[in-house]
């Protein structure tokens, strides 16, 4: 019966009870038993019309005389379920009940009353009916604020952890979403201790087992109701509800064995929370299934709170202990262990321009066609950390790139582990590189893209510079294009401990970014793997490195500008990529040698420089790297 009804000790606070010198002289273990009506009676037969829960009211003109007459009239109260019976002295029983009526009532729980002064029965009715339509008016606002707020949710597209923490407040108390595995979606103490709420928690989850679909445990003291929707159940969500309170010690005026018999304790009705509460945490399971139907084609629950832990780390919106405490409750043990960030990134943000699939063959295009690549990279990266056996979160971290952060048990794990991974990544896509040494040759440097002519040099058809960024068969304005085609795996610096890992995994995003121009094919790119050409990328924002292109290369640049049919700017490319032979280097750049000399003159015309001049190439070497940094997206 839900706690909506005063219970048998708040009926007896009532001043036209208190007017009648209540006593209460057995039953006293039934004090918090609910008063569903107030029902006065005479006769001794009232049992069949009564329905359980009434607080019984009578003088005693019609009960029986007999001990075991009163013995069955009380054990018929008992059995039906009534709250309490009370007696009013003076017209049948004059300076108290009989001993075998009180030792009947407590032997069965019941608690039995005398009203030692006459008192007007009908103010007592008026008094506890009055109670009882106020806590139902009560009842019915706060359900109607329930429906409320869960209907502004609903309309808001509210996440789970704004569902759940809107729960703890209503109720005021501890709600807990899991998913079917038993792992934590979401929770809010509701002011409690997190730590002490989640502990073990898959294991008391697991003990935690409701008789229906939305019932009370009354042995465990949770609430709990099974989320889903168009019969595919996918979690459950739990609200913590200890029960009533300490029953009153009060005094035992008779011992049942006086009467030639044990104790035998029936129960009170079982105590179940409010209806409000369960009105609560279907319609926050409504809300919380609503919303996932919603977002059926966005990433799933689980996914959602990875996201929300890694971004987290990365912005610095959660304590690094909370991080560490929802990341356990999902399955995820981060402390003491190892963590190494990894970032999962195609080459192209623009799917046309990796070489992808047609608009027909994969992903239609238009813009549902970034984020349907994301969910499907987010897919395999999952994927791959399971066929790897490894444990981290991952999720999406921004439009481009999947972010990961493995938790592994010791540092010498590491290179295992991101091998593990980058093989099992490409099994999943046949586009991730997978081959150990890349196209690396015996001496560690890069092969070239373009066949070997006996001189040594390098027939066009892309070969790589010698600091491993990328060169491409076409340029526009004398830029290299970018590598496309295929995903990178970029990794940062392992890190001791969760608070150092925001480091790794900014790292790892800085060595993808700087990767999407090397064209080898490394199974995970580190940040030695970068070069120079890697840090050029990094710092392409900033205002001094354009500045320092604009004076190395600003005069060329406008010249190029004016003069579209001359670029000069590729022919100081080839100069400076052939390590200043000249003969190698009108050959890269398809002139004769004259025609080359005679562009050479002109650059040093323009930019006033000496291309004899070690240093000064360099620096011009350098500002090229960095005008193609720049001009990269």
């Amino acid at each position: 019966m839900s706690p909506v009804f005063p219970t048998v000790r708040e009926v007896l606070a009532l001043d036209p009870v208190r007017h009648g010198a209540p006593r209460l002289v057995a039953g006293d273990a039934g004090l918090d038993r609910p008063v569903r009506w107030v029902h006065v009676t005479e006769v001794p037969d009232i049992a069949p019309l009564l329905g359980g829960g009434e607080l019984v009211l009578t003088t005693g003109i019609g009960l029986p005389a007999d001990d075991a007459g009163l013995r069955a009239f009380i054990g018929d109260l008992a059995d039906v379920g009534v709250s309490g019976l009370v007696v009013e002295l003076g017209r049948r029983y004059v300076s108290g009940v009989p001993r075998v009526m009180a030792a009947a009532a407590e032997r069965r729980g019941l608690p039995l009353v005398e009203l030692r002064r006459a008192t007007p029965f009908v103010r007592i009715t008026e008094a506890v009916h009055a109670l009882i339509v106020d806590a139902q008016l009560t009842e019915l606002r706060a359900t109607e604020e329930i429906h409320q707020r869960f209907t502004e949710l609903s309309v808001e597209g509210a996440g789970p952890g704004e569902v759940v923490r809107q729960a703890a407040d209503l109720s005021g108390c501890p709600v807990v979403l899991e998913n079917l595995s038993r792992q934590v979606l979401a929770y809010d103490p509701a002011g409690e201790s997190a730590e002490l709420l989640l502990d073990c928690w898959e294991q008391h989850s697991r003990r935690i087992r409701p008789a229906g679909r939305t019932a009370y445990d009354g042995d465990n003291g949770w609430l709990v109701t099974t989320v889903g929707a168009r019969g595919q159940d996918w979690g459950r969500l739990l609200l913590r509800w200890p029960g009533g309170g300490d029953l009153a010690a009060g005094r035992r005026v008779f011992d049942p064995a006086e009467e030639g018999g044990a104790p035998v304790g029936v129960a009170a009705p079982p105590v179940v929370p409010p209806t409000r509460l369960t009105i609560l945490v279907e319609r926050a399971a409504s809300t919380l299934a609503l919303g996932r139907l919603i977002r059926r084609d966005a990433e799933g629950l689980e996914r959602q709170i990875h996201r929300t832990l890694l971004t987290a780390l990365l912005d610095h919106s959660l304590p690094v202990d909370e991080v560490a405490l929802r990341a356990r409750a999902l399955g995820v043990v981060l402390e003491r262990r190892h963590l190494v960030g990894v970032v999962v990134r195609h080459r192209a943000d623009d799917p046309a321009g990796e070489g992808g699939p047609a608009p027909d063959q994969g992903h239609p295009g238009g813009p549902e066609a970034g984020p349907a690549r994301l969910r499907d990279l987010a897919e395999a990266v999952g994927q791959a950390l399971h066929e790897a056996k490894l444990t981290g979160l991952s999720s999406a971290i921004d439009d481009h790139a999947v972010g990961v952060l493995l938790a592994l048990p010791e540092p010498a794990a590491e290179e295992r582990s991101l091998a593990a991974f980058a093989t099992a990544l490409h099994r999943t896509r046949p586009d991730t590189p997978a081959r150990p040494d890349g196209h690396l040759r015996p001496d560690g440097h890069p092969r070239l893209g373009g066949s070997a002519r006996p001189d040594g040099q390098v027939r066009p058809g892309g070969p790589v510079r010698g600091d491993g960024a990328a060169r491409s068969n076409g340029r526009t304005n004398g830029v290299a294009r970018p590598a496309g085609g295929g995903l990178l795996v970029a990794a940062g610096s392992g890190v001791p401990g969760l608070r150092e890992a925001r480091r790794s995994l900014i790292e790892a995003r800085q060595v993808a970014d700087a990767a999407r121009r090397d064209r080898r094919d490394l199974p995970v790119f580190r940040l030695p793997h970068v070069g120079l050409a890697g840090l050029l990328h990094l710092l392409r924002d900033e205002p001094r490195l354009q500045t320092f292109v604009e004076r190395e290369l600003g005069a060329l640049l406008t010249h190029d500008a004016q003069h579209p049919r001359e670029q000069l700017l590729g022919t100081l490319r080839a100069y400076l990529e052939q390590g200043r032979n000249k003969s190698a280097a009108a050959g890269a750049a398809h002139l004769s040698r004259p025609a080359f000399y005679e562009r050479l003159a002109r650059i040093r015309r323009v930019l006033d420089v000496d291309l004899d001049s070690v240093e000064a190439c360099l620096s011009l070497h350098v500002a090229l790297l960095a005008l193609d940094a720049i001009r990269t997206p």
